[in-house]
């Protein structure tokens, strides 16, 4: 039996609902949105349907809203980054900047710090030197036994006042208690009575030679000192065989006595005005 269908214009299956077209039209957009394309695609999806509905009538326009609202979102979070690592990338060249100038300041500083040390040092070595020189100078240097004095006997004046005859030494006008002093560098080898010398100190130099200081009232140094130029022996005095207060001065190559040599010759031959 052969079957019948129904008379007239015969209608094709329907499309999908409404409802499940926009949603399929939705989810489409927002991927479309997402990867950066819905502007390109968007325009033919606007074209009407078969059934005559638009995409308004679809609901692509909420669509390409949504998408648009999402690419404003991912560009906003791009910039946000993008100015978060400028940000950050000036910061750590403002940072390296600064470490690079702490280190530029350090060196300058250890530099000047260097060169005030170097010339401090400089300053005080030459200081030093200038000081050793001037007390080399102070020790080679001789003076007058007796400061302001002149010689009021002269050497080898003949006497009987002398056993030998004729003066030994010089004597320098001096009132009892009137300062003595060393000549120059040297070493007491004698400090005491010296008979016809009375109180008496004889003193080694540092270049050989021997001088005698006679007739002291006081003696002020004891064998064995050092002296230097200038330094109180002891005072002036009338002690031994003399006529009044005065100092005696010798010079002699030799400790022994009889190796005299001119007193004022010696003291001239060392840079002593007399």
């Amino acid at each position: 039996m052969a079957f019948t269908r129904a008379t007239g214009k015969h209608r094709r299956p329907s499309r999908a609902p409404r409802a499940v077209r926009s949603g399929a039209n939705l989810a489409g957009i927002a991927t479309l949105a997402a990867t950066g394309v819905v502007a390109g695609l968007a325009a033919p999806a606007l074209a009407a349907t078969d059934d005559g509905l638009t995409a308004e009538d679809t609901g692509l326009r909420q669509a390409v809203a949504i998408g648009g609202e999402l690419a404003d979102q991912v560009a906003a979070q791009a910039q946000t980054q993008q100015s978060a690592a400028d940000e950050a990338a000036a910061k750590a060249a403002a940072q390296a900047q600064a470490r690079k100038e702490a280190a530029r300041q350090a060196a300058e500083a250890k530099r000047k710090a260097e060169a005030a040390a170097k010339k401090a040092k400089q300053e005080r070595e030459a200081k030093e030197r200038a000081a050793r020189e001037a007390e080399r100078k102070r020790l080679n240097t001789f003076v007058l036994p007796v400061t302001g004095s002149y010689v009021s006997t002269s050497y080898q004046s003949s006497s009987g006042l002398w056993s030998s005859g004729s003066h030994t030494g010089v004597d320098f006008h001096a009132a009892t208690g009137t300062p003595v002093h060393s000549v120059g560098s040297g070493t007491v080898v004698e400090a005491g009575w010296g008979g016809a010398y009375g109180n008496n100190v004889v003193i080694k130099m540092n270049d050989g030679t021997y001088t005698q200081y006679g007739h002291l009232s006081s003696i002020g140094v004891s064998v064995g000192q050092t002296v230097t130029p200038g330094q109180q022996i002891g005072l002036s005095g009338d002690t031994g065989n003399v006529t009044g207060p005065h100092l005696h001065f010798e010079a002699r190559t030799s400790p022994d006595y009889g190796s005299d040599i001119d007193p004022v010759a010696y003291l001239r031959s060392h840079g002593v005005n007399i």
